[in-house]
């Protein structure tokens, strides 16, 4: 079969790749995106994000999405909730409504973004398996179906383990240090009450050295908690998490000595256990430029999500590239250079963040440099 041409393709249907698909359409330019998925509903997209003003709010402005996005905001889920391995209340802030920083579930952007975009814009269940430059100039995408495309202009948001990104880069993510073990307390008013009061209506930190729990309060009712240990990078792989008893000894193991309140959420958890390693790529990671390609999102700067980031970033490369190519019609390099000269500084100066933030959260003064940081941002009037 012969390829297929398109002149501009994204590989990937996260958040970036959504978000730099729709930019381009509301300025009457379109997109061919390729995603691995079956379709939208093959997978969970994960639990809740904050969507900050400077970026992945700017970016569903430029989407022409923002009055949706308010719609979808999960009310209350701002508030938030420090405490102490020993179960003490260290900071209870409620959510005002004044915060800029408003929480939403993942799959439910990803839908409003899906949703904007014209019918067909996504091709699901494409696979790439192989890219490559063509002495064309062009680029050339292989999926694991048989079939391939042909680019004018290629662009990788297609994450962590991005298949376009070896075109530009010899980078790779390294293991942080850092490993999340997930789980779910579904119905938590009714079914886990102390866990539900525990945690409150918003974010929840307990954090000591090396370790710590993170949790979420879902609009759903539900609480999605990370039990978060810095462990060897082989230590996953000794959990056997389809024994999900066995799997909670391990993890709470890890734990001898905290609150039984907070043991209670992996203890009391429904369902298996996930787990996931945190990787990164070297903060200030960038590339020459190179014709006919680029990177957004994860692709170009996957970052620990200790300052929470990763998506917002992702929203604004899509949206910045979208309307740098749509302010350069004809002249694709000049909207790639003016896209990447503002890409480089933003996501090295937010990857250096994330690691100091995770650095101080499970370092020996952790609880307390979390108190003063959130001391440090809290809004007018807050606790």
């Amino acid at each position: 079969m012969s390829d297929q041409h398109f002149p501009l393709v994204v590989l990937g249907a996260g958040l970036g790749g959504l978000t730099l698909a729709r930019v381009l359409q509301v300025n009457g330019l379109q997109a061919a995106v390729f995603d691995l998925e079956a379709s939208p509903e093959a997978r969970s997209q994960g639990g809740m994000l904050d969507i900050h003003e400077e970026s992945g709010q700017q970016a569903l402005h430029a989407a022409g999405l923002y009055e949706g996005f308010r719609t979808l905001v999960h009310e209350g889920g701002e508030a938030l909730r420090v405490v102490a391995p020993d179960g003490t209340v260290r900071l209870d802030r409620a959510d005002d409504g004044a915060g800029g920083r408003p929480e939403v579930d993942r799959s439910h952007l990803r839908d409003l973004l899906l949703a904007s975009l014209a019918p067909g814009t996504v091709r699901w269940g494409r696979k790439a398996v192989a890219v490559r430059a063509l002495a064309t100039g062009r680029h050339e995408v292989e999926f694991a179906d048989g079939t391939a495309v042909t680019a004018d202009l290629l662009v990788g948001a297609d994450g962590a383990w991005s298949r376009v990104r070896p075109l530009l880069s010899a980078a790779v993510p390294a293991y942080t240090g850092m490993s999340f073990v997930e789980a779910d307390l579904r119905e938590a008013e009714a079914r886990h009450p102390a866990v539900a009061a525990l945690v409150g209506g918003g974010f929840f930190l307990s954090v000591g050295e090396g370790k710590g729990f993170l949790a979420h309060r879902e609009p759903d009712g539900s609480v999605h908690v990370y039990a978060a240990l810095q462990a060897a990078e082989g230590w996953l792989d000794g959990l056997d998490l389809a024994d999900t008893p066995a799997a909670k000894r391990a993890v709470l193991a890890e734990f001898d000595g905290w609150g039984e309140s907070l043991r209670a959420l992996v203890a009391d958890a429904d369902g298996t256990l996930v787990g996931r390693r945190i990787h990164a790529l070297p903060a200030g990671h960038r590339w020459d430029r190179t014709p006919g390609v680029t990177l957004l999102g994860d692709a170009a700067h996957l970052m620990s999500p200790f300052a929470g980031e990763g998506a917002n970033l992702a929203m604004l490369d899509g949206a910045e590239l979208g309307k740098a190519l749509a302010a350069h019609p004809g002249d694709t390099e000049a909207a790639l250079a003016a896209y990447e000269q503002e890409l480089f500084p933003r996501s090295a100066a937010s990857a250096e963040m994330s690691a100091a933030s995770m650095a101080m959260m499970f370092g020996p003064d952790g609880l307390q440099g979390l108190l003063e940081q959130f001391a440090a941002h809290a809004p007018d009037g807050a606790n």
